[in-house]
């Protein structure tokens, strides 16, 4: 069952990063969703096969990754309710649109700092390392 554990945590480690570095790149809507997509799956997958990693070591993990959560999600926000408005036919140029649109701007270009400073620090493979996922 370890094997096995290693193994789907590994792969979905792998994701993760990738995810990480396309969404810190292109700063698009479905790149976002699919980071907080993968950040979940990584936690679901490492929540349910705890009992074979380091304790320490996942609660950490998933302390850090409660920030990417946080802030991908002010994006993702600001993009549903920006797609909502002008599908009510709020103009662009209204000042409501104008606002969630500078917010969307603040939580991305936080969010883009956050996971670029982590790919410059090679998080994945400490965590691969502290999971001892080799």
């Amino acid at each position: 069952m370890r094997k096995y554990a290693v193994e789907r945590t590994s792969i979905l480690l792998r994701r993760m990063a990738f995810r990480m570095h396309r969404a810190a790149r292109l700063h698009h809507a479905d790149s976002i969703h699919d980071l907080r997509v993968s950040v979940r799956r990584f936690q679901q997958c490492v929540r349910v096969f705890q009992q074979f990693f380091p304790g320490g070591a996942v609660k950490k993990i998933h302390k850090r990754l409660h920030e990417v959560m946080e802030l991908s999600g002010e994006v993702r926000n600001r993009d549903i309710a920006l797609y909502l408005l002008r599908k009510a036919g709020t103009p662009p140029d209204s000042a409501l649109s104008a606002a969630l649109l500078e917010q969307k701007k603040q939580a991305q270009s936080e969010l883009s700092r956050l996971l670029r400073r982590w790919g410059r620090r090679d998080v994945s493979r400490k965590w691969r390392s502290r999971l001892r996922l080799r």
